[in-house]
């Protein structure tokens, strides 16, 4: 196995990932780690967001975490040869209103990583745009869609059903 010091942030992520399966504990990566990734880091993010799929249990939670030396501080968790910091959120997994139903996955030698969809990746960076005016995540929205395959129709139905055209229509125009 590769050393934590030398994995890239999805190899980190899929190897904790994996991890966590071979526990029973589901988690989905989301947040500005699928940016990264699936931009080819074009943004760099420092952080891995797992969303839980179902309940978790934090303290099986850490001790599955202790097992490859992560520790905990505040509500993150961090190992002393990387820089990515590991949190773990509450879910269903949703972007907006919408729960996340199906999830892509990524192999990496270090294991499989269960992630957003470049869709739905797009609709979570786009709901910080529509609901908090984010402008730097409307980039990162436009980042992932031009560096991947998205279903612009779906990205179109879900902003409707957020009440957000005008915007979408922005994040469009920027597209093009």
């Amino acid at each position: 196995m590769k050393p934590i010091s030398e994995m890239t942030q999805g190899e980190l992520a899929a190897f904790i990932d994996t991890h966590l399966r071979d526990k029973g504990i589901q988690f989905i990566l989301s947040g500005g780690a699928c940016v990264a990734i699936y931009s080819k880091h074009q943004y760099v993010s420092k952080d891995l967001d797992f969303i839980a799929q179902f309940s978790f249990d934090q303290k099986k939670i850490e001790s599955a975490m202790k097992e490859i030396c992560f520790i905990k501080t505040g509500r993150y968790y961090s190992h002393p040869n990387t820089p990515y910091y590991i949190d773990f959120i509450s879910g269903p997994p949703s972007v907006g209103r919408e729960t996340i139903l199906k999830v892509n996955e990524l192999s990496f030698k270090t294991g499989i990583l269960r992630i957003l969809s470049p869709t739905d990746a797009v609709k979570d960076r786009l709901a910080a745009f529509y609901h908090w005016g984010d402008r730097q995540s409307l980039n990162q929205a436009i980042l992932v869609a031009v560096s991947n395959k998205i279903d612009l129709k779906k990205v179109k139905e879900w902003s409707l059903r957020e009440g957000k055209k005008e915007k979408f229509d922005e994040f469009k125009r920027r597209l093009e």
